[in-house]
């Protein structure tokens, strides 16, 4: 059976990231594979449900931080394991990054205990860091955030995180270039201030060089 690829895609609210899943679906299907799309937090229904509670009640980071993990139990449970197991490929549209940018850097939490509910979460109920479950690749949309800001202004109601000031997401973007610092070889950075077919040729160049485009038109 081929092996499961786990795909994430990160970045702060407005990087455009998620426009982009599909696109990278319909790629990854013209090469023969079967492709789940996904979501954090969310992805089971229970997962939805505390997605719900995360991005429209009001609670301090910590419950914020346990519920997020909760629904990524959940979810791996229920969905990103399974997939791989069936040599399936999952792209999530955000994932651990982001609970290391968002409630580590942007609300300040603890990094060592998030790196504790990480592997907890990530790995089982007697964790082990071998067993840890890891993106494969993870893309990462790399806007300034005074620019997606702007554009979040011009999208949609925001939910409580997007409703955060500017300082707020000046520090989440931080969080993510110290992810991607510790982690080179897992996180290729996208330009997201290109235009869209530029992001798009990013994308898709940093999945086509790990071998997983081998079989698409023009891969």
């Amino acid at each position: 059976m081929t092996a499961g690829v786990f795909i994430t895609f990160e970045g702060i609210d407005g990087a455009g990231k998620s426009s982009h899943i599909a696109a990278l679906a319909d790629a990854l299907r013209g090469a023969g594979r079967t492709v789940v799309l996904t979501r954090e937090p969310g992805g089971t229904p229970l997962a939805e449900r505390l997605r719900e509670l995360l991005l429209h009640e009001r609670m301090d980071a910590l419950t914020e931080v346990l519920l997020a993990f909760a629904a990524r139990r959940d979810h791996i449970v229920q969905v990103i394991a399974p997939a791989l197991a069936q040599g399936q490929v999952v792209l999530c549209d955000r994932f651990t990054d982001a609970t290391f940018a968002y409630q580590g850097a942007g609300r300040g939490f603890d990094r060592a205990a998030l790196s504790y509910l990480e592997l907890l979460a990530q790995s089982g109920c007697a964790p082990e860091p071998e067993l840890m479950l890891t993106p494969d690749l993870t893309l990462w949309f790399d806007l300034p955030p005074a620019a997606a800001a702007q554009r979040l202004a011009q999208a949609r109601a925001p939910d409580r995180f997007e409703q955060q000031p500017l300082a707020f997401f000046e520090r989440v973007a931080r969080g993510y270039a110290g992810r991607a610092a510790e982690a080179p070889r897992r996180f290729a950075r996208i330009d997201a201030a290109l235009g869209r077919e530029q992001v798009a040729a990013q994308m898709l160049a940093a999945v086509r060089a790990r071998g997983w485009l081998a079989g698409a038109a023009g891969g």
